[in-house]
């Protein structure tokens, strides 16, 4: 057991250190608490599917657990090996426009399910982006503590990919009027457009 320790201090003064063993204490855990919490919003994922109704919702259900199933496998793979993923991390693209429609109409009042008979469209729509909403806070946390390059990239690559499925859900919430965008007053809006002015250029910050 010493003789392990005193060859794990050498090869951290040398810089020889395995590849999987290319983490630090905190990174790990990190790490382990994304996995973890992607295999959850799979599984999410995977049990609301048989509740879908609409087939738009369906469409994107099924796009996006596919490609949070392949970014998981590069994720461990590469968390694994220390080492490069055998595949290149890809880039989300959703099927739909970025129209929003602004402003509210009468709905009713939200409530916690009372049995699972009540699951709709909207309450599946509702998990899914909390789900990939989480994600992306939890995963830009955690690459601000990982030391290994490789996983550190693969988890930065991996941000924008949540935000773009968070994105497409609350379009799609939007449609159906389920996520609605209430806007300011135009008065008051303008005041808060108009609140700041651009920083003058002086690249010598020490006069």
């Amino acid at each position: 057991m010493q003789n392990q320790q005193g060859q794990t201090h050498e090869n951290m003064q040398t810089g020889a250190i395995p590849p999987q063993m290319n983490h630090g204490g905190h990174e790990v855990f990190d790490v382990h608490e994304v996995l973890s919490g992607t295999i959850g919003t799979l599984n999410t994922y995977m049990l609301l599917r048989q509740h879908v109704q609409d087939q738009e919702l369906l469409d994107i259900l099924d796009r996006q657990y596919q490609f949070i199933q392949e970014e998981y496998n590069l994720s461990l793979e590469c968390f694994q090996s220390g080492q490069d993923p055998s595949k290149r991390t890809q880039s989300y693209k959703m099927n739909q426009g970025n129209d929003f429609i602004y402003g509210l109409t009468p709905t009713q009042p939200k409530k916690p399910l009372q049995s699972i008979s009540e699951i709709t469209d909207e309450c599946i729509s509702g998990l899914m982006l909390g789900a990939v909403k989480s994600a992306a806070s939890l995963k830009a946390m955690s690459a601000l503590e990982i030391t290994n390059p490789v996983v550190r990239r693969v988890f930065a690559d991996s941000i924008p990919n949540c935000i773009e499925m968070a994105y497409e859900i609350s379009i799609y919430q939007n449609k159906h009027h389920y996520y609605q965008v209430p806007q300011l007053a135009q008065q008051d809006m303008q005041q808060m457009l108009n609140s700041y002015s651009p920083a003058q250029g002086n690249n010598n910050v020490s006069h």
